[in-house]
């Protein structure tokens, strides 16, 4: 071998093969899967702590203990001599009656306990090595653990239902090929079938490793030139491709659907990675220095943070300067009903999986009717999950004959 042929070779050994962080790596896919696995836990417990008499802050603190505890299980080998990071993506958030999404209380902040026929939305997220499954659920609180609500509003049934066939049909329509504009535009339909209106800041957003707000979003609803003119922005025109992830989101209201704030504490935040400043206070810079280590790029909550007080004092300077984003408490009209559901979808060359999410109780019912292309759109997924999960009870019963 000549002395060229030998560097040429040695060069293309010490070349890092770039790792491949989409679905198109089955290590990737199995990942999601496993954080899927445990958000739907996480969300199956908390359904059933929503009793008369719980706190708000124990629920969110229970949804996370479980998130890091199934977390911890897994992936516990190191890789490269370094841990895999895993647990908790998106803050617990218990948000109740009039209040929509991105509640999650300080300790010293006491609220009111939960009581019966209260609205209760409960919004989580997990992760496993950076890739993030995320869920939302809605309930009513009932009398007592073992009876189910009674005395439901058709306006809560209504809302309810648009809110979560909304869900389906998006998740069925984000596929290869399609765009966010049709997905809006399915979200409407199903709006105004139920005589609801969607929350307009709430989007659906495309997941990437350690990101969960993607550049690549749907809205719930196009904007009005009223809402232009207010703030509102349009979306770009984008295409979903192959081996993408995606947040379905959707929250509903029989208010106007533009939410406003409230007085509780904004306590959710993100870092800005790509803003920086020299902070002033010494609270801040401590808040700042503990964030870029626990927290460097998804959202978390100040009630993880053991000084409190320190955290609550410096959290102003830093959003004020770009370098943290907040998740507002969101409020609607007070006698408005809303409900949020939301699921992961994973775009798989068999088509979209829907991999998290809990079925919608059954108490919610209602009298209106979707369009024909929906309801189609409707039967086509509920056939679908029959179908599938007829065939997992035959598999069970066949692994169950095999043992025994």
């Amino acid at each position: 071998m000549s002395d060229d042929e030998s560097s040429t070779g040695s060069v293309e050994e010490n070349v890092e093969v770039e790792e491949t962080t989409d679905l198109s790596n089955s290590d990737v896919c199995t990942k999601y899967q496993e954080a899927s696995k445990i958000v739907n836990l996480a969300l199956t417990g908390l359904i059933s702590q929503c009793i008369p008499g719980a706190k708000i802050l124990d629920l969110c603190n229970f949804g996370t203990t479980i998130i890091n505890t199934q977390a911890g299980k897994l992936y516990q080998k190191k890789v490269k001599g370094v841990a895999v990071e895993r647990g908790v993506a998106f803050p617990v958030c218990v948000s109740v009656n009039d209040v929509i999404c991105n509640l999650s209380p300080l300790g010293s902040e006491e609220l009111e306990p939960l009581k019966a026929g209260d609205i209760v939305k409960i919004d989580l997220g997990c992760h496993i090595d950076g890739y993030i499954s995320v869920a939302a659920h809605t309930l009513i609180v009932p009398e007592s653990p073992d009876s189910p609500p009674t005395s439901i509003s058709d306006e809560m049934g209504n809302v309810a239902v648009a809110a979560y066939n909304a869900m389906l049909v998006a998740a069925a329509s984000i596929k290869a090929g399609a765009t966010n504009t049709q997905v809006t535009d399915i979200v409407t339909k199903v709006a105004n079938s139920y005589g609801v209106n969607s929350i307009f800041s709430v989007r659906m957003h495309q997941m990437k490793r350690f990101v969960i707000d993607g550049v690549k979003e749907v809205a719930l609803r196009h904007p009005t030139a009223d809402d232009l003119e207010a703030g509102e922005q349009k979306l770009d025109e984008c295409t979903f491709e192959q081996a993408e992830v995606y947040a379905v989101d959707v929250a509903m209201s029989t208010g106007d659907g533009k939410p406003r704030p409230g007085v509780l504490r904004t306590t959710v935040f993100k870092r800005n990675v790509e803003a920086n400043y020299k902070l002033k206070m010494k609270n801040s810079r401590s808040l700042l220095a503990q964030v870029d280590k626990k927290f460097p790029t998804l959202p978390f909550t100040l009630a993880h943070f053991e000084d409190e007080r320190g955290a609550k004092m410096g959290v102003t300077e830093c959003v004020s300067h770009g370098l943290l984003t907040p998740y507002p408490v969101l409020h609607e009209q007070k006698d408005a009903n809303v409900a949020h559901f939301k699921c992961t979808v994973l775009l798989l060359p068999s088509g979209t999986a829907r991999v998290t999410g809990l079925d919608m109780p059954e108490y919610f019912k209602t009298d209106k009717k979707p369009e024909e292309d929906i309801q189609q759109m409707l039967d086509d997924i509920a056939a679908a999950a029959a179908k599938k999960a007829k065939k997992k009870a035959a598999k069970k019963k066949k692994k169950k004959a095999a043992s025994s």
